[in-house]
């Protein structure tokens, strides 16, 4: 435990260059009088850790010290080489940049360790996108990775019942079920879009000043129902058979399946229910419950049942 806390202290200071004692002990969640200890350790085993009195003081690496990878444990280097997903960084463009660093990583291993990576590939493999997702990424996601990259504010044409247009600070990219999320800054707040539904793209030419305390995955997972039922904020009446219950969850967002499945009512003698199901709008809901043929009878609202009543009319006719 002791050996490892040391490794990560050098690294820390190798990677920030210098830092307080308090610091340390915040990213080691450990005592001030337990770094001061494992500095003087690492002082006896010649790592050059300098303290640096005064106000702007702390401890740094003397002299461009550096380690080198060879205090990795097995388990630690084979998980390297699954913390990336080559699919979604080949999506945003970044294939190349994957590939050098995992060279780059796999020449500083030591040889007993050179394995890692085959071991690792031919054991696990991480195949983010979901079953029922589109084949390939959306058509502006390089372009937003590349202003998230690069804190370029972009305007952006987005989707929804109509296209609006807005101008965004984009902070960050998040993958969700085989789904492309943006999470942006506008005005005082944080938005999140989905990028298949980005319309259009155009850089400002302006640049903002990125937040250095926002936390994307914090972000993310405060968020994500949040924005699901902002963005599921309209409810149709409901009866489902017991298969069209069971496949619901292949037609809409889970979230909404899951809350059609809580608030349903008592089965009839025929095992149906009778339920509300959360919807983005009537539209798209139409297009969802299609999926289920005739396992789904639309309750409410009448315009949505009238409409569902002429697709199965149509169906009908073409299948008489």
């Amino acid at each position: 435990m002791r050996a490892s806390r040391l490794i990560s202290l050098v690294l820390l200071l190798q990677s920030r260059e210098t830092m307080t004692a308090a610091e340390l002990a915040r990213e080691l969640e450990v005592s001030e009088r337990t770094v001061y200890r494992d500095v003087e350790a690492l002082s006896a085993a010649g790592v050059p850790v300098y303290a640096e009195q005064g106000r702007n003081g702390g401890y740094r690496l003397v002299g461009g010290y550096r380690t080198r990878l060879t205090g990795l444990s097995r388990e630690e280097a084979e998980a390297l080489f699954l913390s990336g997903l080559p699919g979604p960084a080949a999506d945003m463009g970044l294939a190349d940049a994957v590939a050098a660093a995992e060279l780059k990583v796999l020449a500083a291993l030591p040889p007993t360790l050179r394995d890692a990576p085959v071991r690792a590939g031919g054991r696990f493999h991480l195949d983010a996108p979901g079953w029922f997702g589109e084949s390939g990424p959306p058509p502006l996601l390089r372009e937003l990775a590349r202003a998230v990259w690069q804190d370029e504010v972009v305007r952006l044409r987005y989707r929804r019942d109509r296209e609006v247009t807005r101008t965004v600070e984009p902070y960050g990219l998040v993958l969700k079920n085989g789904t492309w999320y943006l999470v942006a800054r506008v005005g005082e707040g944080h938005r999140t879009y989905r990028v298949d539904r980005i319309a259009g793209l155009e850089p400002t030419g302006g640049t903002f000043e990125r937040d250095e305390g926002f936390d994307l995955p914090g972000h993310w997972a405060g968020q994500a129902e949040s924005f699901l039922r902002a963005m599921l904020r309209e409810e149709v009446t409901v009866r489902l058979s017991p298969a069209g219950l069971r496949a619901l969850r292949y037609a809409v967002e889970p979230y909404a399946a899951r809350r059609a499945r809580e608030e349903a009512g008592e089965p009839d003698a025929d095992g149906w229910v009778v339920t509300r199901l959360p919807v983005e709008s009537p539209e798209v809901a139409e297009h969802e419950l299609m999926r289920l043929g005739a396992d789904v009878e639309v309750l409410e609202p009448p315009e949505l049942r009238a409409r569902m009543a002429g697709n199965a009319a149509r169906l009908a006719a073409l299948y008489r």
